[in-house]
């Protein structure tokens, strides 16, 4: 008999959710918990199905990957199969994944993820292994990111990991409302279409560069004490982003969660409760470790926190389309 768990006391707060890289994709759960069980045959199809949708390519492939055996499984595929373009990004990017935790040398993961790049060439995404292995926004990181523009031009994740790089320049200065990062967010979000879920780059910017700042000791270390979020700029760009969430509510993005935290954590670091209220609700339970985490916080409860408040004193939220 399986006895109930104790009632939470008024001292005692239920957890917080735990971030899940797959986010919502539940195709990509399926495939996750096989190659873990060590079977690759969902692994094989999952990735066969996704083709040439670059944006789901990349969130699938950089998640298969984190498994702490992907690589020797990845291997073990390729030597099966050589050739396999499949198998040789998995391996590329699942090196790179050691090669960020100091488990492998970063160069055999550079020369995986060029080897992955010469059997598909018209593929962003072992590019966006080397792009991953870059911890500066420096010459090279735009010479790749300039590659993968090439092949995908509206490429979500690496828009993203070139905000984080270009946020950490001239890390020492202290804050700069004319900082480089907000100009690329700018432009990027400009450039890209209409329906384009880059249009909440500017939202990301503000929340690295307070990552930078707050690791530096500019700004505190609760992000919702800060005015990094409520200047004039500020205002204009999370009024835009949530005004353009409100439109589309592009939900079929691989990777539409991710923006969607960003933007709750900027309205409730704004003060906005209705606001953010509404992208709990959309958000459920996928909650994602950036930006929860800044700058050195348990993303879980830094969410769930955030959430209870919002959903206490946000009010009524905002009427949302439906579809």
């Amino acid at each position: 008999m399986h006895l109930p768990p104790p009632p939470l006391g008024p001292g005692r707060q239920r957890p917080g959710p735990i971030p899940d890289p797959a986010l919502d994709d539940v195709e990509l759960g399926v495939a996750r918990a096989a190659l873990v069980q060590g079977r690759r045959q969902p692994v094989r199809s999952l990735l066969a199905r996704t083709g040439d949708d670059w944006d789901r390519r990349a969130h699938r492939v950089c998640v298969l990957a984190l498994e702490p055996y992907a690589a020797a499984w990845a291997d073990d595929w390729l030597l099966a199969e050589p050739g396999c373009a499949d198998a040789a990004v998995l391996l590329a990017l699942a090196r790179v994944r050691r090669a960020l935790r100091g488990k492998e040398d970063p160069a055999l993961a550079r020369a995986a993820c060029r080897s992955a790049a010469e059997l598909a060439p018209a593929d962003p995404t072992p590019w966006l292994g080397l792009l991953q292995l870059e911890r500066t926004g420096g010459a090279e990181a735009v010479r790749i990111f300039e590659e993968i523009r090439s092949r995908h031009r509206d490429h979500h994740h690496a828009h993203h990991l070139m905000v984080a790089r270009l946020a950490g320049r001239r890390a020492d200065g202290g804050p700069d409302p004319l900082h480089e990062v907000y100009d690329f967010a700018a432009w990027a979000a400009e450039q890209a279409p209409a329906d384009s879920p880059l249009a909440i780059l500017p939202v990301v910017a503000h929340a690295e560069r307070y990552r930078v700042l707050a690791a530096h000791g500019f700004a505190p270390a609760d992000p919702a004490a800060c005015g990094h979020w409520r200047d004039s700029r500020a205002r204009d760009v999370m009024k835009a982003a949530f005004d353009w969430w409100l439109e589309w509510e592009h939900d079929g993005h691989p990777r539409h969660l991710v923006d969607l935290n960003f933007l709750a954590h900027a309205k409730v670091c704004e003060g906005r409760g209705a606001e953010a209220a509404a992208l709990f609700q959309r958000i459920g339970r996928h909650v994602t470790r950036r930006p929860w985490s800044y700058p050195d916080r348990d993303p879980g409860e830094a969410f769930r926190r955030a959430r209870a408040g919002a959903l206490r004193t946000g009010g009524a939220a905002p009427q949302l389309r439906s579809g």
